[in-house]
């Protein structure tokens, strides 16, 4: 595929000699015996055999659309039946899924289309007021595929055919297109191929203990890496395990799905821990069937972690990771101090990692740095981005995160904060250069700087330092403004500040610090 990186011939050879990568595929990922059960969303429930079929049936019917290996197709869905048996239905085919996020809008969707050129595009129909098929008139797809009232389009229902043999895709082949989080502008492309992702599930489910006994509750979007592939929804289906999908986090959602369905598992980002955390001392939920609860996309604060046996009954999981690859776990068996205290060490035994300074020297062993990576699951470039993979990576493929941490002897990772330009709210990346520069297209806008505001629930919030042309724009007045930009509303900032003047480093540079400062 042009545009994809792949990795140097040496490290290929090693990886498959080592076993790290075989010849599974995604289509693959559905091992449990057909009777148990497999999905539930909602009022459906589907067993092994249930599930197999209707992806069997909706892979028939892409092929009959004209879809096939290698065609990319946007999927912008929640979390229902109707996601999973997409995905699993691109992936057999040998299509690659760019899994959006249902908060994603015209600028960021439009975007995707264009980056990864895009043959369909596959979408619910409305989100509250807002209706998915009045955006997808404007996107350049030859194929639309609505998971609800289509109007002129085929609906994801009609997209039906007696199973046929396709073309199986090569383990080496992309997979699926991941989003990143964004430091420079708007989300890229992140290509993970069937065997890197295959082995990125599989061993997270080994060390995260998946059996056909667990029973996952998903409450994160399941286009979310954490939540498809750490172990998540396919980790579990490579394990004969069940998949309970739920609408939100929100306790009034997530408690009575895991006492009706006994769930066993959930990851959660620290907002929804904290939520879970206080709602359980007056839910009336019984919540005793949760064993583990799995806590990543942000810095877990070790003071929450250690509430987390006595208020929820479960033990407590920190993942630390990221859609371009390397995942750290705190391991089952680890101590207490461990699991409270760090971000887990990294899951593959080839997982390289250095710790650099700002000159990209290593650091003294307990030092703080940036975290560098390569491996088995990590990439080696964006999709179609040289001059960024220029910057990310070193010349000897190491991935440079952004990430600062510190490494304990044991191999424990304790994150102390981001390198990089990007705010982490509650898990979710918003990168403060994109967002400066839809707010510097508002007419009373002349600059604009956005930094991170700490923060007890989300880890961190926005604000936007403005330097303004007359009258000052509210933040509802700018809300607006970048709604009607198309710009999901997770990137709004949660507060405004306006300033003469930027504070400048000795370079000319905007000091953030120094505005951080402020709010302090």
């Amino acid at each position: 595929m042009d545009g994809f990186t792949p990795w140097p011939p040496d490290l290929e050879a090693r990886y498959t000699a080592e076993g790290y990568w075989g010849d599974r595929v995604l289509g693959d990922v559905l091992r449990g015996a057909p009777e148990r059960p497999a999905l539930v969303a909602g009022d459906e429930r589907l067993t092994y055999a249930d599930l197999d079929l209707r992806a069997a049936r909706t892979a028939a019917g892409f092929l009959r659309l004209g879809l096939g290996r290698g065609d990319r197709v946007v999927v912008q869905l929640p979390n229902t039946a109707g996601f999973v048996v997409a995905f699993l239905a691109l992936v057999r085919i040998g299509a690659v899924p760019v899994l959006a996020l249902p908060a994603h809008r015209a600028s960021e969707i439009g975007y995707l289309c264009e980056l990864s050129e895009a043959r369909g595009y596959v979408c619910g129909d409305t989100d509250g007021d807002f209706d998915y098929r009045e955006m997808a008139r404007g996107l350049p797809v030859e194929h639309v595929v609505v998971d609800g009232e289509a109007q002129e389009f085929t609906a994801l229902s009609a997209v039906d055919a007696d199973p046929v043999e396709a073309e199986r895709p090569d383990p080496s082949d992309v997979g699926v297109f991941l989003l990143s989080g964004g430091t420079t502008g708007l989300p890229k492309l992140i290509p993970r191929t069937h065997r890197d992702y295959v082995y990125n599930l599989e061993a997270s489910a080994e060390v995260c203990g998946f059996t056909e006994e667990t029973v996952y509750l998903v409450v994160l979007p399941a286009a979310h890496n954490f939540a498809l592939a750490c172990p998540g929804v396919l980790g579990v289906f490579a394990t004969g395990g069940t998949v309970v999908l739920a609408p939100s986090g929100s306790p009034d959602d997530a408690f009575p799905l895991i006492e009706r369905e006994r769930a066993t598992v959930c990851a959660v980002v620290p907002p929804i821990a904290l939520l879970w955390l206080d709602a359980a001392s007056w839910s009336g939920e019984d919540l005793s069937s949760l064993e583990l609860l799995q806590v990543g996309g942000a810095k877990f604060a070790a003071e929450r972690a250690a509430e987390v046996p006595g208020d929820l009954g479960c033990r407590v999981q920190q993942v630390f990771g990221m859609a371009e690859g390397l995942l750290n776990y705190t391991r089952l068996d680890d101590s207490r101090d461990l699991v409270e205290h760090t971000q887990g060490r990294p899951l593959s035994p080839a997982d390289e990692i250095r710790v650099v300074d700002e000159d990209g020297e290593p650091v003294a062993p307990g030092e703080v740095g940036e975290l560098l990576t390569r491996g088995p699951y990590t990439l080696r470039g964006y999709y179609r981005a040289p001059e960024h993979n220029a910057r990310s990576f070193t010349p000897d493929g190491f991935y440079r995160t952004g990430d600062l941490v510190r490494v304990l002897p044991t191999g424990h990772l304790v994150v102390e904060g981001r390198a990089k330009d990007q705010i982490n709210r509650g898990g979710d990346k918003i990168s403060a250069e994109e967002l400066e520069g839809h707010l510097l297209a508002h007419p009373a806008v002349h600059d604009a700087a956005v930094v991170g505001v700490p923060d007890a629930m989300m880890g961190e919030r926005t604000c936007a330092f403005l330097v303004v042309r007359e009258k000052e724009p509210t933040l509802r007045e700018l809300k607006d403004f970048l709604r009607a930009r198309g710009v999901a509303a997770y990137k709004y900032p949660d507060r405004v500040e306006t300033v003469e003047t930027f504070p400048r480093t000795p370079v000319g540079k905007v000091s953030k610090k120094a505005l951080a400062a402020r709010l302090s």
